[in-house]
């Protein structure tokens, strides 16, 4: 397979990537409309009413009146006209009647795409909000900062802004019909995904591609080519794809980030990661390009 190969056609819009219709914003409006909508989450979980074929989340003015103790809330802007907020419940709070604490990765495919891709900026911002309530240079409370989503320390000035964290992922492709598939040790039983990784300061996309297929299963392969981004709020992550070519080696699993890693024929592959990853539209996306190319 040549090395100027093209990658993988881009896919359709992803889970978590802002809903079309969606005007973000900080600076809250003077009043909350009674039809706002609320994600509340009660640390990783977010409350939904319990219905039958779907997850209604909650339109009011103000959570409290479900009998709801807020630790925070914040102004996210607005989704086709209609104001979106999201707030933290205590973490002994109790879900009111009718109503339940779910998890984000459960109610993929159950809520509407633009509300679960809100739904993951929520949570993003809830958990930063919750771990930047003092200063990590002076300990001093922080307080949020006027006009931009940030927290501001009022005693040294230290600024904080949402964390992001940057993450490559590599599918590796042989020709006329391989890809290499690893596993983790915190993976269901048999399942196998592409290799991924943080990038690391100082360092490119491109280089923590070729670092981290080199650490992990001790392969040297081809320039790193763009697939897609995702943004993957588990908590705060920026997951980058990327396909390349085996150059040369042979797979040897690290062992402690990698349990196991082999090369699979397209036709046979082993359990994958479910649809709502990168991962899995990025091997399904190899995998039709290399099958067609092998008609």
């Amino acid at each position: 397979m040549s090395d100027r190969a093209p990658a993988p056609e881009m896919p359709p819009e992803m889970p978590f990537a802002t809903p079309i219709g969606y005007a973000a914003a900080v600076t809250p409006p003077a009043s909350i409309a009674a039809d706002t909508l609320w994600f509340v989450f009660r640390e990783s979980r977010l409350l939904v009413a319990e219905t039958a074929g779907a997850a209604p989340l909650p339109r009011t003015s103000d959570p409290r009146t479900l009998g709801l103790e807020l630790a925070q809330q914040q102004y996210l802007g607005a989704l086709g006209g209609v104001q979106v907020w999201c707030a933290e419940a205590g973490p002994g709070a109790v879900a009111p009647a009718g109503w339940a604490w779910r998890g984000l990765r459960t109610l993929y495919g159950v809520l509407d795409d633009g509300l679960f891709a809100l739904a993951g900026r929520a949570l993003q911002l809830v958990d930063w909000d919750r771990t930047h309530r003092h200063c990590g240079r002076c300990g001093t409370p922080t307080r949020p900062k006027l006009g931009e989503r940030s927290r501001e320390c009022p005693a040294c000035g230290l600024v904080a802004y949402p964390r992001i964290a940057p993450a490559v992922m590599a599918l590796v492709r042989r020709a006329p019909d391989e890809i290499l598939l690893a596993r983790s040790h915190h993976f269901p039983p048999g399942m196998y995904s592409a290799l991924a990784g943080f990038a690391e300061p100082g360092e490119t996309l491109e280089q923590c591609v070729l670092r981290e297929v080199r650490e992990e299963v001790d392969l040297r392969v081809s320039v790193a080519r763009y697939f897609a981004s995702q943004p993957w709020p588990f908590p705060h992550s920026l997951m980058i794809a990327f396909v390349c070519d085996w150059a040369s080696g042979e797979v040897r699993a690290d062992f402690l980030e990698i349990e196991a890693a082999a090369w699979f024929n397209i036709r046979s592959l082993p359990r994958l990661p479910n649809r709502i990853s990168i991962a899995r539209r990025l091997i399904d996306a190899v995998v039709a390009e290399m099958a067609t190319a092998a008609r």
